[in-house]
Formats: structure tokens, C-alpha cells, sequence
């Protein structure tokens, strides 16, 4: 049941909202169809990426400028673009990521409030044509997400309004996307969040 052709499928969404855990889900499910999944992220798919995540992260360093929060996130995902991304859709596997180039117009566009059409400008340079064939935007209230997630970096420290705005950015560019996309509940229960989003890929699939 490989897919004839690679496909690339983004899941997005506030902290907390279940990305990681569903994208592990679905690539368990997926496999079990016969499809070959390559599982990545952002950052930290590479090892130039762990390595920039762990900047990204750190509570204990000077936070950078929004400009060079941007530059190291591009950073990362022109290495994963070249050296997993690229690759893996040549060989005609289904990759799924764990964010892109959507969480970057949303937190370094909305949350930070960088120049919208510079962060596309810069991020079309990096992703090197890449766009995910359908975007899954796991979408929940911040302070639950925050709740859930339980974690202690830069950006759990940030203000609620901060966050808030990164939702509606997300939200605001789902609505605007020219490729598929699937806003999802994450307040369900994990068995529907899952069914809902392996219907969206499988509408993904059957496409030519």
C-alpha cells in the first residue's frame, strides 16, 4: 500500500495541543497499512537541529532578538528540508512532521510581531518549494494546552497573551491556506482526535 508518490504532512498547533502525541499515533496506524513514514521534527530533525533547539529552549541564556529567534528556526528547517524532508519524499515515503513553516508564521509572525510578509519571504528561501500536502492544526484553548504540556522552557514562560495570539494566527492562516488542511478539536477524546485526523490524511491519499 506505499503511497505512489511521497507525501508531506505538517501537524501544527499551540503548546500542548497533541502533536507529538498524535503524529506518533498516526504513524503507528499508517504503518500498519503498509505505508513507509518517515516520523520528524521541528526543531531537532537533524542533528544541526537538536542542537538548535536546545538554544531555542534554553531558560538559562539571554533570549535572542525576534529576528534571530527567526534566523534559527529557517536554520533548521533548511537542513531538514535538504537532509530529511527532500529525501524522504523522493523515495516516495509519507513523512510526518511535527510543525513547519505554519508554526513559524505564527510565532515569530503573530507572537512576536514580525513583518508577516518578511517571515514568508525568509521561510520560502528555506523550505527550498517544500509545502505540506495537508496541515493538521490541532487546535485547543492555550491554557489548557499550557496545563497539558507541563514544561518549563523559553517559551512555556512566555505570557498567555503571547500564546493567544499565536492561536489566532494559526487559525487565521488555516483559513487562508491554498492547500488542505484540517482544523482538529484536541479537547476531544484522544480516540476521536485520532479517527478525525486519519480521515484527513486518508482524503489526502486518495488524492492524484
Amino acid at each position: 500500500m506505499a503511497s505512489r508518490r511521497g507525501r508531506f504532512i505538517a501537524f501544527e498547533g499551540v503548546e500542548g495541543a497533541g502533536k507529538s502525541t498524535h503524529l506518533r499515533l498516526a504513524a503507528a496506524a499508517l504503518r500498519a497499512r503498509g505505508f513507509d513514514v518517515v516520523e520528524t521534527r521541528e526543531p531537532g530533525g537533524t542533528g544541526l537541529g537538536l542542537e538548535i533547539r536546545r538554544l531555542l529552549m534554553d531558560t538559562r541564556a539571554d533570549p535572542p532578538l525576534p529576528e534571530a529567534e527567526l534566523f534559527l528556526y529557517l536554520a533548521d528547517r533548511a537542513q531538514h528540508v535538504a537532509a530529511v524532508v527532500l529525501p524522504a519524499l523522493s523515495a516516495g515515503k509519507l513523512v510526518l512532521s511535527d510543525r513547519f513553516s505554519l508554526s513559524t508564521l505564527a510565532y515569530q509572525g503573530f507572537g512576536r510581531g514580525l513583518d508577516l510578509a518578511a517571515v514568508r519571504q525568509a521561510d520560502a528561501l528555506a523550505r527550498r518549494g517544500v509545502w505540506p500536502d495537508l496541515t493538521l492544526l490541532l487546535d485547543c484553548p492555550v491554557a489548557l494546552g499550557l496545563e497539558r504540556a507541563g514544561r518549563d522552557d523559553r517559551f512555556h514562560r512566555e505570557a498567555l497573551a503571547f500564546h493567544e495570539r499565536i492561536r489566532a494566527g494559526f487559525l487565521q492562516l488555516v483559513q487562508k491556506s491554498a492547500t488542505p488542511y484540517a482544523v482538529i478539536d484536541s479537547t476531544q477524546e484522544p480516540p476521536a482526535v485520532q479517527a478525525a485526523i486519519l480521515q484527513a490524511i486518508e482524503s489526502c491519499l486518495k488524492e492524484t
